[in-house]
């Protein structure tokens, strides 16, 4: 509670002044101004007075402050995804999955560590294979740690044997912890030659296709794992299958 009446601790003042009946014009609030007098202590008080009669005047105020935050977040987002079109959806070193002529494009950025990511995952697969027409271009983001940057370089050099789609679903569906034993040994579970794949993922051309990535998820806003962009629309965090199917609508009626 003492961090949210910071935050709106100018428009506070504002409102103590009025109830206190002394705001005859818009009041700047200094540093010299937080210094509490005895004047300021009782308009203090009679602030967190009301704040206590009326606590959802706060929960207006968070509400009314995460919305302009995300309109703020989806002009960025929007900007930047007509800035990268190319690097988003033409990137020859993206992997790709569903249709690649389909006539809408999912954008996912995710962690193989990412326990959101796994579950996004069952609801993007579904709604692919039913939708028929849509394409994925999956962006390795891997923020959480070694595990996840090993897990992404493998899952890269592993286009070299044409496993990438099978490989990347049999990380995502492992539900356990994962390390660098552990990801060979999915590895060769899914038909990969581990040898070649360890040798492979030593290509610096795949560090900088994950630096790419690091790159236009900071353009774009990105925060967290998992990231969507579906069609020109940014959504970040979690999606479940509804979700997804009327994101994919929406998409074909703006194109």
């Amino acid at each position: 509670m003492r961090s949210i009446l910071l935050i709106f601790c100018g428009g506070l003042i504002a409102v103590g002044l009025v109830l206190a009946g002394r705001a005859t014009a818009p009041a700047r609030v200094t540093s010299s101004a937080m210094t509490l007098t005895p004047d300021k202590a009782g308009l203090g008080k009679s602030i967190r007075e009301y704040l206590i009669a009326n606590p959802e005047v706060l929960v207006e105020a968070m509400q009314e402050l995460e919305r302009k935050q995300d309109s703020q977040r989806d002009s960025v987002a929007q900007k930047a995804i007509q800035e990268n079109q190319s690097a988003l959806l033409r990137d020859p070193d993206s992997p790709i999955a569903g249709n690649p002529d389909g006539d809408v494009t999912i954008v996912e950025f995710s962690d193989y560590q990412c326990p959101y990511c796994k579950r996004a995952h069952a609801a993007v697969n579904s709604v692919v294979a039913a939708a028929g027409k849509v394409k994925v271009v999956y962006k390795d983001l891997p923020i959480l740690g070694e595990a996840s940057r090993i897990a992404a370089l493998a899952a890269l050099a592993s286009r070299a044997q044409g496993k990438h789609l099978a490989f990347h679903n049999a990380l995502m569906e492992y539900s356990g912890k994962i390390d660098r034993d552990k990801i060979m040994e999915i590895a060769g579970s899914v038909g990969l030659d581990v040898a070649q794949l360890q040798k492979a993922m030593d290509d610096p051309k795949l560090k900088q296709i994950i630096e790419r990535n690091m790159t236009l998820a900071s353009a774009l806003g990105v925060r967290g794992t998992p990231a969507f962009v579906v069609g020109n629309q940014f959504v970040p965090g979690a999606v479940d299958a509804d979700a997804l199917k009327q994101l994919i609508a929406d998409a074909r009626k703006r194109s």
